[in-house]
């Protein structure tokens, strides 16, 4: 009997490769390792479970562990692959029990993902001082924020981590959080506190908020969280989050702000540990290098999802995009290939969206001129603010939109787009004029609907496109 097709790690890009593979091809034997015990889950999703707006943490499983064998995946959970051989084509792997064992892969799949970042803030493993990276990080927070005898978070369902909710539960709620970092986590997690009516402190090292969206939609988020009662410490850059035992304070170059309650959310960085003694090959990013099939340097090694590489829309370089759709698409694709006919992963262009309280942000490609310049190209910039509907029709708001094009070729090259009323979901257009490698003139020309209800005549979109066209002509 030939060996299975391994795979590392039971989440997005796991899962899917082991799906598709068990779809494509029945009568081939997949087993999935994962050293924790949640599978198949929201990660995105979990801010608004700590928010309150998600019920109970189950409901970001995508996947129970017995619908998951249904499919003929044989699914491990507290197994961790401790070691691989690329010359014997086989992995190590450790059991709930310390005890080790063999297993051979005709193919294998690293999907180990990513971990959240602390270092090097001084005390970010200090008692109430959390990352929010995984569903057990979920329901601690939740059960942090919750009233004694409240019993926010259920500890019946087998997955949840009891002891830990346990040690929060009973005691009483933060009254001032400080959240470091005003990244995508960040803006999420101060939305979720806020809503909790805490002191909410957000902390950012940079001069505006969601550095990837440019300076446009960092400032109006700013200027809404500061409107909404979120005290922002921008151009701050914190050096240590002081406490004996527990945080009391986030100090940082101009002095402290005391804080009960501390959530780091600096950025995440692959988890490559596992191939550390092989031959496979890591990108400049730090994440496994692949082509466009997902397979790394040693044949019949592939790696998806956080912890690997992708390919560049615009620049067909590579490029390192941690993002939901990316690892599952990812994943999906190697299982197919795997199984015999082989799938492009695709390419990514950095598309994204986060939600600030009221604001919907968007963002793709290269957004102002300094990445898209460092990229290689001659960007030309324009910023606009538009209505979402017909001015006559209520519910609309402004939408500001950014665009960056190329100056020498007229093309497209990014966009970032912010408002109130379905600012965020525009950017699926720019997304999708990046994978066409439209140019300015063409995304004016393209026939987008209209209905006072939903859009004005002109979508802000082609507004921005009109005058960025004009900028360029």
């Amino acid at each position: 009997m030939s060996a299975p097709f391994v795979v590392v790690g039971g989440d997005a890009a796991g899962l899917s490769a082991a799906s598709k593979f068990a779809r494509e091809n029945p009568d081939g034997d997949v087993v999935v390792f994962e050293r924790g015990r949640w599978v198949s889950y929201a990660h995105c999703g979990t801010p608004y479970y700590v928010k309150g707006e998600v019920a109970r943490l189950t409901d970001l499983l995508s996947l129970s562990p017995g619908e998951i064998e249904d499919r003929g995946i044989d699914l491990r959970r507290g197994h961790e692959v401790v070691g691989v051989d690329t010359d014997a084509k086989t992995v190590v792997v450790a059991d709930e029990d310390g005890e080790s064992f063999e297993q051979p892969y005709g193919d294998l799949l690293v999907g180990t993902g990513a971990r959240a970042v602390t270092d090097p803030i001084p005390g970010s493993r200090l008692d109430m001082a959390f990352t929010m990276h995984g569903l057990d990080s979920a329901a601690a927070v939740r059960a942090a924020l919750s009233s004694p005898g409240e019993r926010a978070v259920d500890t019946d369902v087998e997955y949840v981590d009891a002891d830990l909710v346990e040690e929060y539960a009973d005691r009483e709620p933060p009254e001032r959080v400080a959240v470091v970092g005003g990244g995508y986590v960040g803006i999420e997690m101060a939305e979720a506190f806020h809503a909790h009516g805490l002191e909410t402190h957000l902390f950012q090292r940079s001069s505006h908020l969601l550095p990837p969206f440019g300076e446009a939609v960092g400032e109006r988020v700013a200027d809404h969280l500061r409107e909404r009662g979120v005290e922002l410490h921008l151009d701050t850059a914190v050096s240590e989050l002081a406490g004996e035992d527990s945080v009391e304070a986030v100090v940082h170059e101009n002095g402290r702000v005391p804080a009960d309650l501390a959530l780091v959310g600096v950025g995440i960085e692959p988890n490559t540990e596992l191939l550390s003694e092989t031959p496979v090959e890591l990108g400049e990013s730090g994440a496994v290098a692949v082509d466009r099939y997902g397979r790394t340097s040693v044949e019949h090694v592939y790696a998806a999802g956080d912890c690997a590489e992708d390919r560049h829309a615009v620049t067909g370089e590579p490029t390192w995009v941690p993002l939901g759709l990316t690892a599952n698409r990812a994943g999906r694709a190697v299982g197919q290939t795997v199984a015999g006919d082989p799938e492009p992963v695709g390419d990514v262009a950095g598309t994204a969206v986060v939600k600030a309280l009221e604001l919907e942000c968007g963002r793709v490609g290269f957004v102002g001129d300094e990445t898209a310049r460092d990229a290689g190209f001659e960007p030309v910039s324009t910023t606009i603010t538009a209505g979402s509907r017909s001015g006559y029709y209520p519910g609309g708001d402004e939408t500001t939109v950014t665009l960056t094009a190329d100056r020498g070729t007229g093309r497209l090259l990014g966009g970032a787009l912010v408002g109130r009323d379905r600012a965020a979901i525009r950017v699926d257009t720019l997304s999708t004029a990046l994978e066409a490698d439209l140019t300015v003139a063409e995304l004016e020309r393209l026939d987008l609907a209209y209905a006072p209800p939903f859009s004005p005549v002109w979508d802000p979109v082609l507004v921005a496109a009109k005058v960025l066209r004009g900028e360029l002509d």
